[in-house]
């Protein structure tokens, strides 16, 4: 956890567009045209160097780096392009949809809290499942910041979800240790360990293969491509959290507390 917010605070995150403002076209070319041409015509129709292009057949979304004014670009790239959609997002939209994703994120975190410390009204198992939520969100976004995955309301979208995966293995295996009395502790761990594990594997497996599907058959679903990567960084990072960090917490409590 301490080198991934290391690595985000020295290397930072990528922001998209709908956070911090540009433009994306939705195109379709008149003519067989790759990548590099249509990136590079969009280039020089803007005057502009930031430009990401993804192609799935005859289409293409482009996104821009700055405010492009829609009736002229389609007019100097009309023997090229037909323009199936347009959407400009400036400043002020993007400053509100920051703001709202942390009142988004502070207050899920604070009804987690509130919510696992009103279920098991104790101290301790309770902090190990916050800092386990905590942990699994802060890998989470040191690989978004390593593979280059954008902060963007899709990838926020998939950090609250796994809020609630982590929560869920690390609530198992609370409930399991601490209000479980059937069979020895190591019994439980077991238990609560078996269960565990198939859940996150196949959530994580679940969302390799919409990876997959995502990269081979829709390349252009940037947004689903962008949510499962997070979603996969971060369930690897609760497996670890749970059964190294969390298990060992917990034994340590019931230990002290017996």
């Amino acid at each position: 956890m301490i080198i991934s917010l290391t690595y985000v605070a020295a290397c930072g995150l990528e922001e998209s567009i709908d956070l911090k403002g540009g433009t994306i076209i939705t195109l379709e070319t008149k003519a067989p045209m790759s990548q590099t041409e249509i990136t590079n015509l969009c280039k020089e129709t803007t005057g502009i160097n930031d430009v990401q292009t993804s192609i799935s057949g005859t289409q293409a979304t482009i996104t821009i780096d700055g405010e492009v004014d829609a009736d002229t670009f389609t007019q100097k790239t009309s023997d090229k392009f037909n323009i199936l959609s347009f959407k400009s997002v400036g400043a002020l939209l993007t400053g509100t949809a920051m703001t709202q994703i942390i009142y988004s994120l502070i207050f899920a975190f604070v009804f987690m809290s509130i919510t696992v410390f009103f279920v098991f009204r104790d101290l301790v198992p309770s902090l190990a499942v916050i800092l386990s939520a905590v942990c699994n969100l802060s890998v989470a976004v040191g690989g978004m910041s390593l593979v280059g995955v954008p902060l963007s309301l899709a990838s926020v979208g998939a950090l609250l979800m796994l809020i609630g995966y982590g929560v869920d293995t690390d609530i198992l295996l609370t409930t399991r240790l601490l209000r479980q009395n059937k069979g020895s502790l190591s019994e439980r761990i077991v238990g609560a360990f078996d269960t565990g594990v198939t859940l996150s594997i196949a959530a994580i497996l679940s969302m390799v293969v919409l990876y997959l599907v995502v990269i081979i058959i829709i390349p252009s679903a940037q947004v689903l491509e962008d949510i499962s990567i997070v979603m996969i960084l971060g369930l690897c990072s609760d497996l670890l959290a749970t059964w190294l960090m969390n298990l060992g917490i917990l034994k340590w409590h019931i230990k002290r507390e017996n």
